[in-house]
């Protein structure tokens, strides 16, 4: 039985301003943010896959970067990459198994009858369970803890016991004490327990929920982590933002007269829009030509969350043109030298 918590996450938030830890003035603070969005995770792995692969053979991703955060999907490739795969590995991960966490319906008779049972299903149980994403979890991390990942990291989710939000960290500052000995596989369940489609995560007495209800587009969460852990001039950031691709929510028809059926989809205006000012905090900070956003192109209609041939279909070639447009500019700002090596922390007891 997990032990019984007497305090919520925030119980024990500082009451001043966080001690930042000194870092080189002539070193740039880079950050890797990654968005959450289902299976569309496809483009920013396959994107993130095609950067490495300009790297020497024995470099990894990782290693050219300060600091990484991200969100349910998002959250999912980044602790990929910090915990030993490759990104051409995690991008096989979506583009070669994503059917098994979101299997792909047969045609006909019996496909119908499973779409619309799965349909009905919905309105009352969330859609999928999750035994095949934690095998693949499982399967690809083992017993490894967040606290051997080899960079810092910034992994959103929320907590639905106390109300909360509730960002994993890394043990990358002396306050950051009590996620070092949780699970990899965990945390990724943790982050991307999507409503409706996953069964919230309950776990040492909290339930845990999809990052994205909040920070969906973690970028923000990032750069203040960074602002607030080390001496840097913000305008020393730079930023590397990658979505995952959606469309513009747009009010009309049904929606200008309102109802609870016209307003059903209320969720993908909230992620568009905290997206949109999230950039846009983030460009205020430090300067809107230091943060590079790559996203897929706006699609005619939206990639659903769970639509793993379409991602595959059209987000792979998207991601492979976005490297011809920008590669080289990305390739110029993160990749010319690695970054510091990044040393953890000790972490005395998970709860200190």
């Amino acid at each position: 039985m997990p032990a019984r918590l007497t305090q919520k996450r925030s119980a024990g938030a500082l009451k001043t301003r966080r001690v930042a830890l000194p870092w080189p003035s002539d070193s740039p603070f880079r950050i890797l943010s990654i968005d959450g969005g289902g299976i569309r995770g496809v483009f920013p792995a396959a994107l993130l896959a095609g950067l490495e692969a300009r790297l020497p053979c024995s470099h990894r991703l990782v290693d050219y970067f300060d600091l990484i955060a991200g969100t349910s999907t998002g959250g999912i490739i980044a602790l990929g990459l910090a915990n030993g795969l490759r990104a051409s590995e995690v991008r096989d991960l979506y583009v070669k198994r994503g059917g098994e966490m979101f299997p792909v319906q047969p045609d006909g008779a019996i496909g119908w009858f499973t779409r619309k049972t799965h349909s009905l299903r919905r309105l009352v149980r969330y859609r999928y369970d999750r035994d095949a994403l934690s095998n693949l979890l499982h399967e690809n991390f083992g017993d490894r803890t967040f606290g051997e990942s080899r960079a810092r990291l910034c992994v959103p989710s929320a907590d639905g016991r106390f109300g909360e939000t509730y960002i994993f960290k890394t043990p990358h500052h002396p306050d950051f004490k009590k996620d070092a000995s949780e699970r990899i596989t965990k945390i990724a369940a943790s982050t991307a327990a999507a409503p409706t489609f996953f069964r919230p995560l309950e776990d040492g007495g909290y339930t845990f929920l999809d990052g994205g209800l909040f920070a969906n587009d973690p970028i923000m969460v990032a750069l203040v982590d960074a602002l607030s852990c080390f001496a840097i001039n913000r305008t020393d950031v730079r930023i590397l933002s990658v979505g995952c691709g959606g469309v513009p929510y747009r009010v009309t028809g049904s929606k200008l007269r309102g109802g609870l059926l016209a307003w059903r989809d209320a969720i993908d205006g909230a992620l568009h829009f905290q997206s949109l000012n999230a950039q846009g905090q983030a460009s205020l900070l430090i300067g809107a030509n230091h943060v590079t956003r790559v996203a897929p192109p706006v699609p005619a209609k939206a990639i659903a969350l769970d639509d793993w041939p379409r991602a595959v279909e059209e987000l792979v070639p998207a991601a492979a043109a976005a490297l011809e447009r920008s590669g080289q500019e990305i390739a110029s700002t993160f990749l010319s030298q690695p970054a510091s090596p990044y040393t953890p922390f000790a972490v005395e007891s998970q709860m200190a």
